[in-house]
């Protein structure tokens, strides 16, 4: 799946990815970007959506520009 980084603090490691597809925000966590990742608001990403505790959340989550 594709989204847009709608709003990401580092320094607290989480913040939100909304679907391109359902236009629905998704919860993302710093444990979720893959490896060497680090993402910006505004960031074109692709994802893996999961069941989170509360929720869907955003998982392997790469930049794609």
């Amino acid at each position: 799946m594709e989204g847009t980084v709608k709003f990401f603090n580092e320094s607290k490691g989480f913040g939100f990815i909304t679907n391109n597809d359902s236009k629905k925000d998704l919860f993302v966590h710093i444990t979720g970007l893959a490896k060497g990742q680090k993402i910006k608001e505004g960031d074109l990403v692709s994802f893996v959506e999961a069941d989170g505790r509360n929720g869907k959340i955003a998982i392997d989550v790469k930049v794609i520009k």
